[in-house]
């Protein structure tokens, strides 16, 4: 990648995608709610719509606040109890995990999605392409692992995680921590970017309206099957 592409996906992509989820997100919800829903197939097959939709959303969510907090935490936090090689270790472990977990899930998510008819006839363009899209960024995901290998004194980890932080707290210079990081690197964090810019034109919009009020509720009714 040259330094005008380095420059522009690590250094002003961030902005951007995060513009288009936020707006895009809001517009959405203000103009067309009655799309803004997770459309499970679960009513048109139960079978294994339990199993796959666990391991996906387990997998995931582990997934995501595994990045979100390995690439926040400033280096100062944890360098007292564990060096940045132990650290990154952790992470590939922990990822290996995460992942093949939300990769099964995905594998039975997309069978259904493809090859069961009833199913496939009624599902839209977007609910197949964000299916494909999420396993792509998840096999790369799974593919950083032996890159990350061959170096386990954490520098690649360091170099990411700083240029997350220097995204997140607006300050120049984000870019040049990527420009000598392995490809596999670079195309998982486009395709991290690109997912927040198609977010809110499919079906992840039901992210935002997750129930958490459902952990502490207080007035609920159980019904039994007979």
């Amino acid at each position: 990648m040259n330094g005008f592409l380095d420059q522009f996906f690590f250094g002003y992509y961030p902005y951007i995608a995060m513009t288009i989820f936020i707006v895009g997100s809001a517009l959405r919800y203000d103009r067309d709610q009655y799309t803004w829903k997770a459309d499970s197939s679960q009513l048109l097959r139960k079978k294994g719509m339990l199993l796959g939709s666990n391991l996906f959303h387990i997998g995931i969510i582990l997934l995501f606040f595994g990045h979100f907090v390995g690439l926040l935490t400033p280096e100062w936090v944890y360098h007292p109890f564990m060096s940045a090689g132990t650290k990154q270790i952790m992470a590939m472990i922990a990822g290996g995990i995460f992942g093949t977990m939300c990769l099964i899930g995905m594998l039975i998510l997309l069978n259904r999605r493809l090859f069961d008819k009833r199913i496939s006839k009624t599902s839209k363009f977007s609910d197949t392409f964000i299916l494909l899209y999420l396993f792509a960024q998840l096999l790369l995901g799974l593919l950083t692992i032996p890159y990350s290998a061959q170096h386990l004194d954490g520098s690649s980890m360091v170099a990411l995680a700083n240029w997350a932080q220097h995204i997140a707290t607006f300050r120049m210079g984000a870019a040049d921590f990527i420009i000598t990081e392995a490809w596999v690197f670079k195309l998982h964090l486009i395709l991290g970017m690109t997912l927040f810019v198609i977010f809110p034109f499919t079906r992840l919009v039901h992210i935002w309206s997750v129930p958490l009020q459902y952990l502490t509720r207080s007035n609920y009714q159980i019904v039994r099957k007979r």
